[in-house]
């Protein structure tokens, strides 16, 4: 260690020198003693504004850093700081102004150049993952490079990011962490690109000892990268996919890092780990009743917007590598954060490859009015966004037709038919909902994915309720994309009593029901027309119901022919009472009817053959 000692009576100086300086490691820390020891100052005092140093040599230089003064002394700084000793020799002095020396955007702030200052000044620092990237950016500001001195501090802070923090995955968060307030300086020295490739490396090595398996042990990781910027956590996962880790887990990754930083959709608190919006979470609120964003900020939504255009841009093409539920999440804050349209249409397009994995209240996407966006006056607003899950299915039938020939479609699109008519029930509550887009996003299924139209049938009824001014025309227009044919028994019941529908439909449900009822009474196979799980178990129960009407079926048939054996032998009783009883002038007057026709039959024969040899060929009507 090295020490100065300044004589102001006789202007001479003592120096008294050693070749060593001393390190003391603490733990996760380094308290590093500078060479050289000044003994200027004897202490320092700090008020609000101001920083000094008490010595009985009064301060030659001050120094503003953001809004504090430093008031100081010129040897210290000078013999170590290349960039004071560049400004002191050829700038003029600002003395106006309150102070000589103005540095704008230093690195740290106030904090860092304070212990900077203790450096200079010989007094020990510590060097911790917590400041070692900010000490490291501001000494680079100052220059304070070995041509300086030997062992200044860019060199002691280089050996301690490289060698400890470094080495440590929690170290390593936490410089990462701290370089976020240090742009662009940590981008410049390749401080953010050696932590984020440290991180990635620690994480494949992970994942490769453990097989890659999704578990608890395999995502230990998700909580602390999740603590990151956006940018610090997109290229982190840019360097863990360039080395291999599956998609599976780095889709689970976006997902734990979507749950807490994206915004809940009912104004509550939901991402306060998330590093871009922890101070200012509680000042965004939505009302989603009102339409519209209540911001308190502009520069909150356009981070929040950062983060879902990050998080979309960076999804894997994979299919199943994220939920459909966090897609359809994504996409909702999507539009109310007005994100970029691309985007929005390629995620629309994810979600059309997973549409079967979705549930009902997942496709309620609200319909919002972003900002001063200004809504069509000629077109009612309907509460739901029918527009985006119209597109999202036409999305997914696409994807059907191009796998029809690889792929089974049957079971997909059976649960697709069940999710949209229960949409369609959901949507058809909406007064504004129009005839026309109901019937269209209805009619988007080909017909042969439903095997059942009781969900339909049960989306029609909420609609006609829900709008009882329909025409007699619009209810039958209505009703057309519904078949008759494929409702269930309890659905035809239930139509064939319904007010509602028009008369000819209640007609085509009663026929349909007669015909159900027929094949099931006949023992003719009956179809299954829904494919839900409860219908399927009771199938025992309809088979048991039919064996049984049967049964009855059969006793019927043999009180039919009792019945008709007896009315047999009461005819037979009757008609021989009649005989004993009857007039001598019925018999005659039966015998004089049949000799009467019998002559006019002669009659109308010779008639025929008379005309027959006159004009052979022709056809004469008889006369009755």
């Amino acid at each position: 260690m090295q020490k100065l000692i300044l004589d102001e009576q006789e202007g001479t100086s003592d120096h008294h020198e050693s070749n060593e300086s001393h390190h003391q490691v603490h733990d996760d820390q380094l308290v590093v003693v500078p060479t050289m020891l000044n003994a200027i100052a004897d202490g320092f005092v700090k008020k609000e504004k101001s920083w000094s140093a008490t010595s009985q040599l009064p301060s030659d230089l001050s120094i503003r850093v953001e809004d504090v003064t430093f008031y100081i002394h010129k040897y210290p700084l000078i013999a170590r700081c290349g960039y004071i000793n560049q400004i002191e020799l050829h700038e003029p002095k600002n003395s106006h102004l309150g102070y000589d020396i103005k540095l704008e955007k230093f690195p740290g702030g106030s904090e860092t150049f304070e212990t900077i200052l203790k450096f200079c000044y010989g007094l020990p620092i510590s060097l911790n993952p917590a400041n070692v990237a900010a000490l490291r950016c501001g000494s680079e500001y100052l220059e304070m490079t070995e041509a300086m001195e030997e062992g200044n501090l860019i060199s002691k802070t280089e050996a301690f990011f490289t060698f400890v923090a470094l080495s440590s995955w929690n170290d390593t968060i936490a410089v990462l962490k701290s370089c976020e307030r240090l742009s662009p300086w940590a981008e410049n020295l390749q401080i953010v690109r050696r932590c984020c490739d440290s991180i990635a490396w620690k994480i494949f090595r992970e994942n490769s000892t453990a097989g890659e398996i999704i578990t608890n042990e395999g995502t230990w990781w998700f909580d602390d990268v999740a603590t990151l910027r956006i940018d610090f956590f997109m290229r982190i996962i840019t360097a863990v996919r360039v080395k291999g880790v599956k998609p599976e887990i780095i889709g689970s990754c976006i997902m734990n890092y979507g749950e807490k930083c994206l915004p809940s959709m009912y104004g509550d608190t939901r991402g306060m780990d998330c590093k871009t919006s922890t101070n200012r979470r509680n000042d965004s609120q939505w009302s989603i009743t009102s339409g519209r964003i209540g911001e308190t900020s502009i520069g909150q939504n356009k981070e929040q917007r950062t983060i879902i255009e990050s998080l979309i841009s960076i999804l894997p093409p994979q299919k199943e590598t994220v939920s459909c539920k966090f897609l359809l999440r994504l996409l909702k804050i999507s539009i109310v954060y007005a994100a970029s349209p691309a985007l929005i249409s390629e995620l629309e397009k994810r979600i059309g490859m997973v549409l079967e994995n979705a549930s009902t209240n997942d496709l309620l996407i609200p319909t919002y009015a972003v900002g001063d966006q200004t809504i069509n006056s000629n077109e009612e607003q309907t509460i739901h966004n029918i527009d985006v899950v119209q597109r999202i299915l036409d999305y997914f039938l696409m994807y059907e037709q191009q796998k029809l020939q690889q792929q089974e479609l049957k079971s997909t699109t059976l649960n697709i038919s069940k999710l949209f008519d229960s949409y369609l029930a959901e949507i058809a509550r909406d007064p504004n909902v129009s005839i026309t887009k109901f019937r269209v996003l209805a009619e988007s299924l080909p017909r042969h994915a439903r095997t059942c139209h009781d969900g339909l049938y049960r989306a029609i009824d909420t609609y006609l309720k829900t709008h009882p001014s329909l025409s007699e025309h619009d209810r039958r227009r209505l009703c057309k994309i519904m078949d008759c044919g494929k409702l269930s028994l309890d659905g035809c019941m239930h139509a064939a009593q319904n007010e509602r529908l028009p008369m000819r439909i209640i007609i085509q449900v009663l026929l349909s029901e007669q015909v159900k009822m027929r094949a099931a009474v006949h023992g003719k196979d009956i179809t299954e027309s829904d494919d839900n799980s409860d219908k399927e178990n009771r199938w025992s129960s309809t088979k048991n119901e039919v064996k049984s009407l049967r049964e009855e079926l059969e006793n019927v048939k043999i009180q039919m022919g009792e019945l008709h054996r007896d009315y047999s032998e009461l005819q037979q009783e009757y008609e021989k009472t009649n005989n004993k009883h009857r007039s001598p002038w019925t018999s005659g007057w039966r015998k004089m009817k049949k000799s009467a026709l019998f002559i006019r039959k002669m009659i109308e024969d010779e008639t025929q053959e008379g005309e027959h040899r006159v004009k052979p060929g022709r056809r004469t009507q008889s006369i009755s």
